[in-house]
């Protein structure tokens, strides 16, 4: 039994075809089969249920499954922790890409004592990314404390969440937008990061909003960005599921957004405050990884971040 065999396996584990394991694996299915047979030959079982069309696990491959995890994890552990500061690994990190956005610097700064290991963001829901966790294709996952609290069916004991601190969404406007200009007009001063308005004033104008939670994917309507539409009901215009179009379409000055704070980095965005608004939406943030057989990196990722966020 050798790594590359576990690693194919497991592979082909995750994986929806013996095909797709090769593609990612960069070989050819020829060899992704006679690994896998190899590697049931080394432990005299078969570990899968073979078609003419697809292979699955059979129980015997499942447990097999969760040991080559473990094995693959300790093999990355030694290496990363012999090699120190020369060590080559992947950072690899899922969550949604509005999460993504926020922590992406945050990753690069963490990881620069490590000059040759390379760091993979994959934009994906936050149930997904618990999912790509458990089933070894990320060690870190980006997700919201709501999340957390419901303990999803893809949680595991093994695994430790580190607070990231608060996400506040904000109202924004492009610069361009007419409530900036009867505003800047108004004052006949400089261009603040913030403007007083009042939502009578705000909700005379159009919305940009996506059709999906920007975190879980779950479609909730007029809800989904987190602004209490029950309470100051909005006309919304444009439904953009894409953050980048949205944006677009905000810093262009044809709709206002609730968005996270964060986004306020963009020059071209400024905040709203809206005087008579009587709430705020707030999500606590959490980097999740494999607490089990982590390496110094792993640990030291965690710490880093958590100190940024205090």
């Amino acid at each position: 039994m050798n790594l590359i065999d576990l690693k194919i396996f497991a592979c082909v584990a995750r994986q929806p075809s013996l095909g797709a394991a090769a593609l990612e694996l960069h070989l050819t299915p020829s060899a992704v089969s006679k690994a896998l047979r190899r590697l049931e030959g080394d432990i005299d079982t078969v570990l899968f249920n073979r078609s003419a069309k697809q292979l699955s696990l059979n129980a015997s491959g499942l447990r097999m499954l969760d040991f080559a995890r473990n094995m693959l994890a300790m093999a990355d552990q030694a290496k990363a922790d012999v090699s120190g500061g020369q060590a080559s690994f992947n950072c690899r990190v899922a969550g949604p890409a509005i999460l993504l956005w926020r922590h992406a610097a945050q990753f690069r700064q963490a990881m620069t004592a490590y000059a040759d290991a390379e760091i993979h963001l994959s934009s994906m829901y936050e149930d997904d990314a618990l999912a790509a966790l458990a089933s070894g294709e990320v060690n870190n996952a980006l997700v919201t404390g709501e999340v957390l609290h419901g303990r999803g069916g893809h949680w595991s004991a093994d695994w430790v969440s580190t607070p990231l601190g608060a996400l506040n969404l904000q109202l924004l406007a492009g610069r361009q937008h007419p409530l900036v200009s009867d505003a800047q007009a108004r004052a006949h001063a400089g261009k603040p990061d913030h403007w007083q308005v009042s939502s009578e004033q705000v909700l005379a104008h159009d919305f940009v909003s996506p059709s999906r939670s920007l975190f879980c994917g779950k479609q909730r309507g007029t809800r989904s960005d987190g602004w209490r539409d029950d309470q100051l009901p909005r006309k919304i215009r444009y439904w953009i599921d894409d953050l980048q179009l949205l944006l677009s379409m905000v810093k262009s000055g044809q709709a206002l957004a609730y968005l996270p704070d964060f986004a306020l980095t963009d020059s071209d965005l400024l905040r709203l405050e809206v005087s008579d608004c009587g709430f705020q939406c707030s999500e606590e943030i959490h980097l999740v990884w494999n607490g089990k057989n982590a390496a110094q990196w792993q640990i030291e990722l965690a710490q880093t971040l958590a100190g940024h966020n205090v």
